[in-house]
């Protein structure tokens, strides 16, 4: 066996150049994005003692917002003038704001929280079915906080005077009152209602249903003696900018789908540029709001009357402020008669992107394209019916780790008769290796001509030599919507498997460097490479070794190091796509095996793990030639 040590040093130089890019991304990139994840659970935390600076105040309906003001749009847009934004104490913290005034409590098995009388805004939801983190006994994810507290985020509905009419109306400070007694559930609403003093009563009735779909009828009795015009609007506001995963396979922000302007999503950090904001006349269908990773606050208007719809933010105004983000929509005018009443319905949904509720309020309510609120990505058309089929296995088997071990083996079955060639042509080029070995020593001063008489053997051959990397690639499309499945359904969050994984769309908690848990010391975010990482590694490596040998030492090298480096890679990815790289492995090494055995090629797994150590002795100098 000769001697190339030009090639052995390449060989070398590339594969520690990747480990380093490897533990680059890890320490820059993955470990950041885990610690990011914890403040995240920190940040939403009830009892967070953070405060928020004062900031401005949330624009008008209708209008836009520029330096923290609101400033009218184009005339034929009513809109109301700017008002002071809240004050606050230093020390306010959620509870003390949310108790300091009338309320009335929300009660459902979906929500628990309450509506402030002052306003009659909705801006205290607690999801009573999700929690911070795996522990059931951690609190509730908070979705909507009441202006004052740290880190306000509501929504409120309400009424705007036609240019130049003076119309004494409900504002933010407006205290309602509550038509009677009682908690607002699922089986019974709440009524509000408010007399401006002028001849006109406002009522406000609000239902919510089992889950997260509020339902507000707003209507206006007329005994003024005067037709009044008025113009409904709807309104989510948020102060300051979430902690976000900062992934571009998930957009966290601004989103809606406007009529037939379709889809937009709008990052926190695009909105707040100049001409970042975006503004839709006569919007018909739809919907608006901000959306998180799991969670979601999108307004719905009547999906037959148009609307102007509104997507803006603005910089704090003082070094330090928070910024702040709002979408809204302003509705047609509505000409309530003099002695006569008018009402308008409107929907909020606030709560969990959960895809049956959100595919169940498309149908039933005739949202348009309300299943968006989910982000499938472009290759929604392999996302989504991957879902609904790992969704319809989870049903079946009770575990979604199970589903989607199931769902590897329907993939298989699906790409078999294709795979089988792949393994076939393997096969076949193993029978011809002492050929190409002779081709090869025949023309070894002869690269150019070597290469050309193998082409030629694999045509007289019919045999492809990148057949072996053929299984890969099949299993790329799949992974990639497996991992946007995991990473943007609500459904995989928290789902355990067996063992030490107790939330599948989470890395893999345990470290090789720690013996996975028996060695008591921590180990750096970066170094966390758990058992199923390991697993699929090694299955992956196996897989490869039931390869021939590639003729260029340098493939076959990276090939031999292709699993490490995969193992460091997939170590931070959710635990149930490594889960199903590694079964996936396992179902391709036995397939592959079978094949070879029945065309009478023998597995070259002990001759190929001998010459990788062989290699690695001789990378590191540990070991000679033997001729």
């Amino acid at each position: 066996m000769s001697k190339d040590p030009d090639n052995s040093q390449n060989v070398l130089i590339a594969l520690v150049l990747s480990m380093l890019v490897l533990f680059a991304w890890q320490y820059f990139y993955a470990g950041p994005k885990i610690t990011a994840e914890k403040e995240r659970i920190a940040h939403q935390a009830p009892s967070s003692p953070s405060q928020p600076a004062a900031g401005s105040p949330p624009a008008a309906p209708g209008s836009t917002i520029t330096n923290g003001k609101s400033a009218p749009t184009t005339p034929s847009a009513p809109g109301t003038p700017a008002v002071a934004p809240p004050a606050h104490s230093a020390n306010a913290t959620r509870e003390s704001t949310i108790n300091d005034g009338q309320r009335v409590v929300i009660a459902t098995p979906a929500i628990k929280g309450s509506i402030s009388l002052k306003g009659a805004r909705i801006d205290d939801i607690v999801l009573s079915k999700y929690h911070r983190t795996v522990d059931k006994n951690s609190p509730n994810v908070v979705l909507f906080s009441p202006a004052g507290a740290p880190d306000p985020y509501f929504a409120e509905f309400g009424w705007v005077a036609g240019a130049g009419a003076t119309v004494n109306l409900p504002n933010r400070d407006t205290v309602w009152t509550q038509d009677g007694t009682g908690k607002l559930t699922a089986e019974t609403p709440v009524t509000l209602s408010w007399n401006n003093g002028a001849g006109l009563t406002f009522k406000r009735t609000i239902a919510v249903d089992p889950n997260y779909m509020f339902t507000v009828t707003d209507s206006v009795d007329n005994t003024s003696g005067a037709d009044v015009t008025l113009y409904p609007y709807g309104r989510i506001y948020r102060l300051g900018t979430p902690l976000i995963e900062g992934f571009y396979i998930l957009h966290e922000g601004l989103i809606g789908v406007t009529g037939e302007e379709g889809l937009q999503e709008i990052t926190y950090k695009n909105v707040l540029k100049e001409g970042g904001a975006k503004t839709f006349n006569d919007a018909k269908g739809g919907w608006l709001g901000i959306t998180d990773k799991y969670w979601a606050a999108a307004l719905i208007p009547d999906q037959k009357t148009p609307y102007r719809a509104n997507y803006s933010g603005t910089k704090g105004a003082t070094p330090g402020s928070q910024d702040s983000y709002q979408t809204d929509y302003l509705m047609q005018g509505v000409t309530v008669a003099a002695g006569q009443s008018q009402k308008v319905e409107q929907r909020l949904y606030a709560g969990a992107k959960k895809v049956s509720l959100m595919e169940q309020y498309q149908d039933t309510l005739g949202i348009k394209k309300f299943d968006l609120m989910i982000d499938w990505g472009w290759f929604y058309f392999i996302t989504k019916p991957l879902f609904h089929l790992i969704d319809w296995l989870y049903k079946l088997l009770g575990n979604f780790g199970l589903a989607i071990l199931a769902t590897t083996v329907m993939v298989k079955l699906a790409f078999f008769p294709l795979a089988n060639k792949s393994y076939e042509s393997m096969a076949k080029m193993k029978k011809l290796q002492p050929e190409m070995e002779t081709l090869r020593e025949r023309f070894k001063d002869d690269k150019a001509r070597q290469q050309q008489e193998l082409m030629k053997l694999y045509q007289e051959q019919k045999i492809n030599p990148l057949a072996g990397c053929l299984p890969i690639l099949l299993q790329i499309p799949v992974f990639f919507a497996l991992y946007k499945v995991l990473f943007v359904t609500i459904d995989m969050r928290h789902a355990p498997f067996y063992g030490w994984i107790h939330d599948l769309s989470a890395p893999d908690p345990t470290s090789i460097f720690n013996l996975f848990g028996l060695l008591p010391f921590a180990i750096p975010e970066f170094l966390h490479i758990g058992a199923w990482p390991v697993i699929m590694g090694i299955t992956m490596w196996v897989q490869m070794q039931l390869n021939p040998k590639q003729p260029d030492p340098m493939q076959q090298a990276i090939f031999n190091w292709m699993p490490v480096l995969f193992t460091f890679l997939l170590a931070t990815f959710p635990a149930g796509l490594v889960i199903y790289w590694a079964w996936n492995n396992i179902l391709s090494i036995a397939q592959q095996a079978t094949i070879m055995k029945r065309q009478g090629t023998e597995i070259p797994l002990k001759d190929n793990l001998k010459a990788t150590l062989h290699a690695a002795r001789r990378l590191t100098g540990g070991g000679k030639d033997k001729k």
